[in-house]
């Protein structure tokens, strides 16, 4: 048995060679189908994502992954070796520190993010529903979720936010800690404020404006994360009802001055206002944090922020490191012992079973003459008793004569049941 994994990612394919590589659900699907008919691999789980394509396979032949890369061409319909530049491959335990690395956030774009493990138990899940994961990687993928887990509770590779979006969201938590009673406005619609807006959804935020210069498409983002939508002339109308104000529209101009906001605060009777302008150029204007009460923040503020975040994560990410070598070690060394002792266990089950057809046969044998059946009963069972246990009985009795005590310790663990403790 061989486990490896072959794939494209961020680092080593752009984004043109990524997508002639993605995999949609029903594609995936067609995969699975193939690679079974070809007898390729017995077991193949494959994730695609916007960064990543990676095909994780256990196969019995050594030549059998280089036919995986050459059907991942015929797949597509690539010229021959046209992915090669941008392939790589790892092998058995390197696999496995791997994909343990991807699913830990170690191999993102964005160190440490949270997202890539949701998506691993999706390939893994489609992978399940397509009969294409068995005992090898159903096991290497349970150990896999488990070291995930560990490594987000033993490190704060997940703790520091490394991205502008999610460190405005993390600043309004700082500022006023429970979001649930207060009130964002969010100036834009684009992207960075789509991803606030999510952001603080997940936070749990008590209301939601958003304010854009195209309605419309601050209609349909509100909706999607259950707040209202108002136009961009609309601000004064609204703006004190704003404990939070996010900023990224992409205007040449500010958006609110420092008049507008000192209105909004005498609505407000002076209750304190955060705001946060991660536009370039600004949308609030600079004389803005000059207001009592009023709490300013600019993108530069953030990048800040987001070093020292980063700079946190890549400390983290080296204690993770240790943990996925304990547990790549662990996993490779379990796969190991199971290789080793099932042919014993078939071994020792065919012998047993030969046993037992020969008592038996001579059991049925005896009921044909016509014998006792009451002492062929006892006979068969004593016959069974005996040759069952000779051997074992055999090898303990010359390690008692030459002292050989772990074996006989070894014996009591495998040979004596132990009843229940009534602790």
């Amino acid at each position: 048995m061989k486990l490896f994994t072959l794939g494209v990612n961020h680092e080593t394919a752009p984004v043109d060679i990524r997508e002639t590589v993605s995999f949609s659900p029903d594609l995936a699907k067609q995969a699975f189908q193939e690679l079974k008919e070809h007898q390729l691999l017995s077991e193949c789980i494959i994730l695609s994502t916007c960064n990543r394509t990676e095909i994780y396979g256990i196969c019995s032949a050594e030549n059998q992954a280089d036919q995986v890369q050459n059907w991942l061409h015929d797949f597509f319909k690539l010229n021959e070796d046209s992915l090669s530049p941008y392939l790589y491959r790892h092998d058995n335990i390197e696999a496995v520190k791997h994909i343990m690395r991807v699913a830990s956030g170690l191999n993102s774009l964005v160190l440490g993010e949270p997202q890539i493990f949701g998506q691993m138990k999706d390939a893994y899940n489609l992978a399940q529903q397509n009969k294409s994961v068995r005992q090898t990687m159903d096991s290497l993928f349970q150990h896999i979720f488990k070291t995930v887990k560990q490594v987000r509770t033993d490190t704060a590779i997940g703790n520091s936010p490394v991205s502008v979006a999610f460190s405005a969201v993390a600043l309004s938590k700082q500022f006023f800690g429970d979001l649930s009673s207060q009130t964002a406005m969010l100036l834009g619609a684009g992207e960075t404020v789509e991803l606030v807006a999510r952001h603080l959804k997940e936070s749990n935020i008590g209301n939601l404006i958003i304010a854009n210069r195209t309605f419309e498409r601050a209609h349909q983002l509100a909706e999607n994360v259950t707040g209202y939508a108002i136009r961009l002339d609309e601000i004064d109308n609204h703006l004190h009802e704003a404990d939070i104000v996010i900023g990224s529209t992409g205007s040449p101009n500010a958006i609110l001055s420092a008049s507008q906001v000192a209105q909004a605060l005498k609505q407000r009777k002076n209750s304190p206002m955060l705001m946060v302008d991660i536009a370039v150029p600004r949308d609030i204007e600079a004389q803005v944090g000059q207001l009592e009460n009023v709490y300013l923040y600019t993108v530069d503020d953030l990048q800040e922020i987001i070093e020292t975040n980063k700079q946190s994560r890549q400390t983290a990410a080296l204690e993770a490191e240790e943990i996925i070598d304990l547990q790549a070690d662990n996993f490779i060394a379990q796969q190991n012992a199971l290789t080793q002792v099932k042919p014993l266990i078939q071994t020792y089950r065919q012998q047993a079973n030969e046993i037992k057809e020969e008592a038996l046969a001579q059991a049925l044998n005896h009921l044909e003459q016509g014998q006792d059946p009451q002492q062929i009963i006892t006979r068969l069972a004593n016959q069974l008793t005996n040759k069952l246990l000779h051997t074992p009985s055999a090898q303990l009795h010359k390690a008692g004569i030459e002292g050989n005590s772990s074996l006989i310790d070894a014996a009591e663990t495998l040979l004596i049941h132990q009843a229940p403790s009534d602790k």
